[in-house]
């Protein structure tokens, strides 16, 4: 009688196996196992994760394509300027920007990076304003005691 408890497992097994391969795979999961190729950089340009990912494990993949879909998003922005060869620094900084917490990453990390413009994008939270007074070098500390008056982080 277990035998055919056994047998019925199997079978759902392979039908569950069958569906499986018969189901088509979005590029997040070809990136993930390593199986996606350049004839996919079309649907992986259709988020900023896939793009970033696509654009860093995919030989000849077109990084401006790549760079644009990551740009929008800041945190996508930032890591494709930090891992991808050839990435263009202003459209990165551009999106990286939207973000205090990123910006401030943006200034600590890229090396070439313009501080002035990352501090602007800082300066909208009070917590990596005060950061950023402490971590960077040529920030503009009278302008962070400004945003800082009137928070836990004002000095």
């Amino acid at each position: 009688m277990s035998f055919s408890i056994f047998s019925r497992e199997n079978k759902m097994l392979d039908k569950i196996k069958k569906n499986a391969e018969e189901a088509k795979q979005t590029v997040g999961y070809k990136l993930k196992e390593g199986l996606a190729r350049l004839g996919d950089e079309e649907e992986a340009c259709t988020r900023a994760k896939w793009a970033y990912t696509f654009a860093l494990n995919i030989p000849k993949a077109n990084i401006e394509k790549c760079q644009e879909a990551a740009c929008k998003d800041p945190v996508w922005a930032f890591w494709f300027i930090l891992d991808v060869k050839g990435a263009n620094i202003e459209k990165c900084q551009e999106a990286a920007c939207k973000d205090p917490y990123c910006a401030y990453r943006f200034a600590v990390a890229i090396k070439g990076a313009n501080i002035e413009k990352c501090q602007e994008a800082a300066y909208k939270d009070p917590y990596w304003a005060y950061c950023f007074a402490n971590a960077i070098k040529g920030a503009n500390k009278k302008k962070c005691r400004e945003v800082c008056k009137g928070t836990e982080y004002e000095f």
